[in-house]
């Protein structure tokens, strides 16, 4: 069983939850356990929230206001990318289990803000950023599904 569906959102706070229904929807429909559905859901609200604080263009462009999010749910395993046209950031460590947390950098634990990388790769399997100054941000993570005993749709 495959699914595969992406959107195109503007970059406003209001498009995070209409992602997060839409693809909670999709998998509860498809039979994915919930708590899978969950962390997933999690991840990507963090992803979304990302890209609508810092996927901007740069100060004084006129460049598109939104982002993408891509989601794939190819037999076991769900990828999902949420990419931007922001400014792009430079990580410091490519891997989520860097000696100062995710990404190369540690938010206070009462931080507001700077753990959604972090919250992402605690919650997937694996977690990618491809970014750069000036190229935006694509952020894919994937995680291995099980299933509700009564999914419609599981893979065999």
């Amino acid at each position: 069983m495959s699914i595969w569906w992406s959107l195109c959102l503007r970059r406003d706070a209001a498009s995070v939850p209409l992602a997060r229904r839409l693809f909670l929807g999709t998998m509860e429909t498809a039979g994915v356990d919930p708590e899978v559905c969950h962390d997933l859901s999690v991840a990507l609200t963090e992803a979304c929230a990302n890209a609508v604080e810092h996927g901007g263009g740069a100060p004084g462009s006129h460049g598109p206001e939104k982002f993408r999010v891509t989601a794939y749910l190819d037999g076991e395993r769900c990828r999902i990318e949420v990419a931007d046209s922001g400014p792009g950031f430079a990580p410091r460590s490519a891997s989520p289990h860097a000696p100062h947390g995710p990404f190369g950098h540690r938010a206070p634990a009462d931080a507001e803000s700077g753990r959604g990388l972090g919250l992402i790769a605690q919650l997937a399997d694996h977690v990618q950023v491809r970014t750069g100054p000036g190229r935006g941000a694509v952020v894919s993570f994937d995680k291995l599904l099980t299933w509700r005993e009564d999914a419609p749709l599981a893979a065999v």
